[in-house]
């Protein structure tokens, strides 16, 4: 177990799916009480290096500690990419927690303007057209590591395209600190 509080709580939300034990919140509370402040939160899980779930919140609407439950269990049981988490896996899986800023719209003219403003690894990036949305944290730079595919694969998540710039849609940046197990 992560001597880190966040990653414990978060491993221990996924367990209690399992073994029905239950989330000390006031306790936590007592130690942390900076987890009654509302914060956005994601909580990612990988098994053997690959993705097996990812559940966020990407604007601040509960506190911290209930984000971070419900974003855990959601990742481990709720992403529609993927089966529900078995106890097997979980015995496996790794988890990392990012802690979200709050998002800024970018204003930019065109792809050259937008390019000048987006910093690659740094920033987590939302694209909104209509009823399509969709984010990819910072740490997707490492897949895509360029600004044409990462906004490519965005475009294609949010529904719209894989040209998503064409359709000028709003564009948000945000940062994380990601807190991971070894």
């Amino acid at each position: 177990m992560s001597q880190n509080p966040y990653l414990a709580i978060a491993r221990n939300s996924i367990r209690s799916h399992f073994d029905g034990s239950v989330i000390d919140k006031a306790s936590i509370l007592q130690l942390y009480p900076q987890m009654n402040i509302p914060k956005a939160t994601f909580v990612t899980l990988t098994l053997h290096g690959q993705l097996r779930g990812c559940i966020g919140s990407l604007i601040a609407h509960r506190s911290f500690i209930d984000d971070l439950i419900s974003n855990s269990l959601s990742a481990a049981f709720q992403d529609p990419r993927f089966t529900p988490l078995t106890i097997d896996e979980f015995n496996k899986i790794k988890i990392e927690v990012s802690l979200l800023t709050e998002p800024k719209l970018v204003n930019y003219t065109d792809t050259v303007d937008l390019k000048s403003k987006i910093h690659v690894y740094e920033d987590g990036v939302i694209i909104r057209l209509g009823n399509h949305q969709a984010t990819f944290l910072p740490q997707v730079w490492e897949e895509l590591s360029n600004f044409e595919s990462f906004f490519t694969h965005l475009g294609i998540k949010a529904g719209i395209g894989n040209d998503p710039l064409a359709h000028h849609p709003e564009v948000y940046t945000y940062q994380v600190e990601k807190i991971k197990e070894d």
